[in-house]
């Protein structure tokens, strides 16, 4: 550990921070229908897209006119990206497949699909062997953007919802999602871009470069349209990169300077969505109460990362490995890091991926310590409520908000009531519902596929014992929170000389991924719209000595115990079996 390290960590923190407030006011100016900075050049763009879908902006939706409208634009953008990665051949005349790159197999494009369409950007694939310029732009990046846009999209609707006055409108869908990727998603996308393309990011569609090395050997390297790719896979909180080594490759993240832009990327949006929250709701000191409490539990989880992979693991100190130079410092785990940013620069980009729904990385995540690689577990653990990912991280988060109350309201005698509205039966059984259906979903899948021979053959040969449960359960648990980071060793791509992946497991493993995906994004979306349309019929009642406040430090240490001990209660003894054992004992796996 360097003090440098310590720097980095805390800077960022601030950094973040004071880029989230100017940004927060904007994006409640954006939903609340004032005047932005960007209207000359929007407005006219935004009128033309609502003629050519034929919606009405103005009419306002109940939570389920809201939900079908989400569901059916969620099932045709299924439908279109998998018909452009069935028929990828098709485009070789365009010189948007320079490679002649064929389709993959249908299990592979059914899970890419479906993993694109939930923001989670999960790869069963290397992206620059396997994917065509016109899959990348056309497809994936246009529901890098699209699927960033519907998650904001709930989360400004439940906002509506608790603070609805009259009736039970939540908006318009369509509007939203508009209003999401014109004013916000499009303008930050191209300014990070820019700064990418001016560091060494390569933008073109060029064949690939083709060369021998001083030994003669004949090597390729990969080009393509990576930058604009790059800005949005990060501020959509998506994570799929275009090469499969991701954000270690120096064309997705050529620099230390790179390397903070990116991590600042991912957290902007769902750090400025809360401090938006406290504008529209019309008190900005409930917005710091849970800003605050998200920061200090990704601060927490920031610092145990850093000091496990500082110290390493007791098998590093026992196999006398534990003798690395890092920036004139003796000691740490560097296995799997990238050497430009260090062990503090890894850890903390790990962290700041695995809060969120990005799953991005710069380092391999098998390769950290036992302790180091518990935390982007217990950060998954979390259900997307530290920080989380664009839109799901607000509304997963306001969605314990309501359970602490309830329970708060219980623990002191008082009625259950968040922001006037009294928090009853009905409400608190969506939540509940919306709440647990995502550890429901990685348990199941989790225990099916290690129960299974099917399952059981998408792991490494080389991991035994409490490696081989951790990169099943950590497959599942990310594609069940909608992150798409992996522990490298799962696998559901079928090699041409698999080993000991049959054909049947890799199919297992693309579909039970693919099902544990849509499962874990659309059905907390529909609980939390249901929440939403439950509160926005309640009247208001006004504040007396018997409500319990809900922006002070002790509701946030309620709001922490809460989440941790829902995360403790449904992972932990699986965290156990895991990297916890792995982390504790003096064998190598």
């Amino acid at each position: 550990m360097t003090f440098l390290g310590w720097l980095t960590i805390l800077a960022f923190a601030g950094i973040l921070t004071a880029l989230a407030v100017p940004l927060g006011r904007y994006m409640a100016s954006v939903y609340a229908g004032r005047p932005t900075v960007l209207d000359p050049l929007v407005r006219s763009p935004e009128r033309l897209l609502y003629r050519l879908m034929r919606v009405d902006p103005d009419r306002a939706q109940d939570w389920k006119a809201y939900a079908r409208s989400l569901i059916v634009f969620s099932l045709a953008g299924w439908l279109l990206l998998y018909l452009i990665l069935r028929t990828q051949t098709l485009w070789d005349f365009s010189g948007l497949n320079p490679q002649h790159f064929h389709s993959g197999t249908w299990d592979l494009s059914f899970n890419t699909t479906s993993s694109f369409m939930t923001n989670t950007n999960w790869q069963y694939y290397s992206g620059e062997t396997t994917l065509s310029y016109f899959s990348q732009m056309a497809g994936l990046t246009v529901q890098n953007f699209l699927s960033a846009g519907v998650g904001i999209a709930v989360a400004v609707a439940l906002i509506r919802g608790i603070v609805g006055r009259s009736g039970r409108s939540l908006g318009n869908f369509w509007q939203d999602l508009v209003r999401t990727v014109l004013y916000v998603l499009t303008p930050i996308s191209f300014v990070i871009a820019l700064v990418l393309v001016f560091q060494g990011s390569i933008q073109n569609l060029s064949h690939y470069v083709s060369f021998n090395g001083p030994s003669g050997i004949a090597n390729t390297i990969a080009m393509g349209p990576v930058a604009s790719q790059e800005a949005i896979k990060l501020l959509g909180t998506n994570g799929g990169g275009f090469f499969n080594t991701n954000s270690a490759h120096p064309f997705e993240n050529p620099t230390g300077f790179t390397n903070l832009i990116e991590m600042l990327a991912v957290l902007l949006i769902p750090a400025a969505l809360i401090l938006m929250y406290g504008r529209m709701i019309g008190n900005r000191r409930q917005g710091y109460t849970i800003y605050a409490t998200v920061m200090v539990m990704f601060l927490a989880g920031a610092a145990v990362a850093y000091i496990a992979e500082a110290h390493g693991s007791p098998a590093q100190h026992a196999a006398g490995l534990h003798t690395a130079v890092v920036h004139g410092s003796s000691g740490g785990n560097l296995e799997g890091k990238e050497q430009r940013f260090g062990i503090a620069g890894s850890a903390l980009f790990d962290v700041v991926t695995t809060v969120t729904s990005c799953g991005a990385v710069n380092s391999a995540l098998e390769s950290f310590t036992g302790i180091g690689g518990a935390v982007p577990f217990a950060n998954l653990s979390a259900s997307e409520v530290i920080f989380g990912g664009v839109g799901t991280g607000l509304y997963s988060i306001l969605l314990y908000v309501l359970l602490a109350v309830f329970i708060g309201g219980l623990m002191v005698g008082r009625t259950p009531e968040f922001l006037g509205k009294k928090i009853e039966a009905r409400e608190i059984k969506l939540v509940a519902l919306g709440l647990l259906i995502t550890p429901l979903a990685a348990l199941f899948c989790t225990a099916l596929a290690t129960a299974s021979r099917a399952g059981r053959a998408s792991i490494s040969a080389a991991a035994t014992g409490p490696q081989g449960f951790s990169e099943t359960f950590y497959a599942y648990l990310s594609q069940a929170n909608n992150n798409g980071s992996a522990f490298a060793g799962y696998t559901g791509y079928n090699q041409p000389n698999p080993g000991n992946l049959g054909a049947h497991g890799v199919t297992f493993a693309n579909l039970l991924g693919g099902f544990d995906m849509l499962v874990a994004r659309y059905a907390p979306i529909l609980f939390a719209l249901a929440v939403a349309g439950a509160l926005a019929g309640k009247r208001v009642s006004p504040a007396g000595l018997g409500t319990m406040r809900t922006d002070n430090p002790t509701f946030a240490v309620l709001l922490i115990g809460v989440i941790v001990l829902v995360g403790a209660l449904t992972f932990f003894p699986a965290l156990l079996l895991g990297p916890i054992v792995q982390g504790l004992t003096t064998h190598l796996y």
